[in-house]
């Protein structure tokens, strides 16, 4: 163990605790005199190279199955493995801020590696029943469909769902945004199975909009180990929580993707050949999202508010990994392809989209009443587009074809230019409040913009702003 270098395992206590006696790809089963205990971190040594594995099968009084959290290459029978003495654990301190880090908490952004307060256990217990806070108050994020129709609530967890290129990682940069700058909290993004190139983009945009410094990047990429990409998540959310607890800040913890948490998972069972359950997917799926999600939580040191975007599968909303991932949120967001195709963005669709907290006590009557009024002029005209399509118009009665011209200058005024994007769009960020939103809609609803051209809604702030 001379060869090794000093700081990756430095706070690890070391001692030999069997030896390798098979390799199956990602596998590796060790052969011990005594068993290490599951999700013990176990490690072994080639030339500079530090291999880590995770204990998650005893398959008879001597061997036991680990999932290598590293490349397998070069790794055979007969190399000594050494017990760590715990879990694996990442370090934390402020110092964090402003880093990007992979899933064991070293750098990836060329920079020296960060002085750690203390190393924390990746897989840490949920905050106490009797330490825990309720959902608190309505978190604004200055984007109107969303402060409006789905409102993000301190605390909770908000889900963004759809496929690929409708703009979910546009929408979680702009919350980070928002965070940063609104409310002066800090962000922990977690890339879970991340192309190369997403992590790059989102990293030299997060510099742009100028929230890197007040962000921790944690990224398990696509071509890694399904181990480490199974694991990021709990290393992000180690970080959030300390965080939480010594800066008493918002913390908003985005992951993206937590379907790839799920497919790690099912390749992870599939490796440890265990029956696979419905659809394909592993038996075990329910606990492994329950322990993820059940760690966010928000305490009297501070509050974790939630942003996990979610590919469905073949747009399909009960598939059993998006069931399972639903039923732990407050706030559903549906990107819609539909919306994108017509130039809404951001592409939410304000119907399918919701909240378990859209309630007349904690919204007030003035937000539940307009939200539903907005959401019933958007629902007559989703009925009436395929009658306006083969007849015109001008076939509908007087009151349905002003609920129609209503519905679509709402439908244009709920689009947004975000600042993160604005390099592209040509077009500034804005940020509009709740209070200006609900004033510009009771117009719309009330008839005050009917005289209004649509094309003065799209894209645009506050209608009280000059367009």
């Amino acid at each position: 163990m001379d060869d090794m270098p000093p700081t990756s395992l430095a706070h690890m206590t070391l001692s030999q605790v069997g030896t390798i006696t098979a390799v199956h790809g990602p596998v590796v089963v060790v052969s011990c005199d005594v068993l290490p205990p599951l999700h013990r971190a176990l490690c072994t040594c080639l030339g500079e190279e530090i291999y880590l594995f995770e204990v998650h099968q005893h398959l008879d009084a001597t061997h036991v199955r680990a999932i290598t959290l590293h490349y397998t290459s070069g790794l055979q029978r007969g190399m000594a493995v050494y017990d760590t003495g715990g879990p694996t654990r990442v370090p934390v301190s402020r110092a964090c801020l402003g880093r990007v880090l992979n899933a064991f908490g070293e750098p990836l952004d060329g920079q020296a590696a960060f002085p750690a307060d203390e190393f924390r256990n990746i897989h840490g217990s949920p905050v106490a029943l009797h330490e825990s806070v309720a959902v608190g108050n309505i978190l604004q994020t200055g984007i109107k469909v969303i402060d409006l129709l789905c409102p993000f609530v301190k605390g909770g967890k908000t889900g963004l769902f759809g496929g690929a290129g409708v703009g979910k990682t546009v929408l979680v940069m702009e919350f980070m945004h928002a965070i940063a700058h609104l409310h002066q909290g800090v962000a922990v993004f977690a890339g879970v199975g991340e192309r190369i190139r997403e992590a790059h983009e989102v990293w030299h945009e997060m510099q742009k909009a100028g929230v890197m410094p007040q962000t921790t990047m944690v990224f398990g990429q696509m071509d890694e180990s399904p181990g480490v990409r199974f694991r990021v998540g709990l290393s992000a959310l180690t970080y959030a929580e300390y965080l939480r607890d010594s800066l008493h800040k918002e913390v908003l913890f985005v992951m993206d993707n937590v379907f790839r948490f799920v497919q790690a998972g099912s390749e992870i069972s599939s490796l440890l050949g265990r029956m696979p359950a419905t659809v394909g997917y592993q038996p075990t799926l329910i606990t492994e999202v329950a322990e993820l999600e059940e760690r966010i939580l928000t305490t009297r040191a501070g509050a974790i508010t939630s942003v996990q975007a979610v590919y469905v599968p073949a747009d399909d909303m009960t598939d059993p990994a998006v069931s399972a991932i639903l039923s732990h949120l407050d706030t559903t967001v549906i990107l819609s392809r539909n919306q994108a195709s017509k130039g809404i963005y951001p592409a939410v669709d304000p119907l399918l989209s919701g909240s378990k907290l859209m309630d007349r006590h904690l919204l007030g009557e003035r937000h539940y009443t307009l939200a539903e009024g907005v959401r019933e002029h958007l629902a007559r005209y989703a009925e009436l587009e395929d009658i306006i399509t083969m007849l015109g118009i001008e076939e509908l009665s007087a009151k349905d074809r002003q609920i129609v011209l209503r519905a679509r200058r709402l439908q244009k005024y709920l689009t947004q230019p975000f600042w993160v994007v604005a390099g592209h769009s040509g077009i500034a960020g804005v940020s509009v409040t709740l209070e200006q939103t609900l004033r510009d809609v009771d117009g719309f609803l009330t008839g005050r913009f009917d005289s209004l051209d649509e094309a003065h809604c799209y894209m645009r702030g506050s209608m009280e702003e000059p367009s």
